[in-house]
């Protein structure tokens, strides 16, 4: 039987969560599990807590602590017998609690981008709202300009990655992070790294995660599904 390895990965707008999340999936054949790709799933298929999002969605709030946890657990409890990586979810310390009672984290990467590297990635993103595709008109930019790759739709830029509301984003990322780190670090499963190049941090978390990923025992709820 496989050993289950389940983590998280945690940083601000901009910190290169998505590519570093992808690069992990990839290399270690952990699923990806992105909240916000839950969120825009929920909201196009019309379910309950997808109408639920969709109202905090459509007026730019965060969608509450109570609605991310009653979306991301029941997917969570399919996934028992699953390996899986986490981005976007938990972001709060009531979040992390929830998902404590689930399951306990093997690992959480934490990644520390300086406020300048942020504000240039964020100036220069444009994203497809319907997939959440990303581009960076500086190192990934689309095919034709202001058009997704895939389904030629235009890009947006979010009014939240524009330099005057980033401040407001990345201090309020701060002070709702720090009790998730504390937690984390408390239960000796947090990893943080800092850098302004994500090609510069990827060994590091590579060689982390082949580390771990072979010496990690067998725990009393890591069970295969039938």
């Amino acid at each position: 039987m496989a050993k289950l390895f389940r983590a998280a990965i945690m940083g601000p707008p901009g910190s290169g969560k998505g590519t570093i999340s992808k690069r992990i999936a990839q290399s270690f054949g952990l699923q990806y599990l992105s909240s916000g790709h839950y969120l825009r799933e929920s909201i196009a298929a019309n379910t309950e807590a997808g109408v639920l999002v969709k109202t905090y969605v459509e007026r730019s709030m965060l969608v509450p602590d109570h609605v991310m946890t009653r979306l991301m657990l029941p997917r969570l409890e399919q996934l028992s017998g699953h390996s899986w990586l986490l981005d976007g979810f938990p972001r709060t310390l009531t979040q992390a609690r929830a998902l404590n009672s689930l399951c306990q984290l093997d690992l959480v990467i934490s990644l520390n981008i300086p406020y300048e590297t942020l504000r240039e990635r964020l100036s220069d993103r444009w994203i497809h709202p319907a997939s959440g595709r990303v581009y960076n008109m500086g190192f990934n930019p689309p095919r034709v300009q202001g058009k997704d790759d895939i389904t030629g739709e235009p890009l947006i830029q979010h009014d939240d990655d524009k330099p005057e509301a980033l401040m407001a984003r990345l201090r309020h990322y701060k002070d709702v992070a720090k009790p998730v780190i504390d937690l984390y670090k408390s239960q000796g499963v947090l990893h943080s790294f800092s850098g302004t190049e994500t090609d510069r941090i990827w060994p590091y978390i590579n060689s982390l995660l082949s580390t771990k990923m072979h010496t990690q025992p067998s725990d009393a709820f890591q069970t295969q599904t039938p």
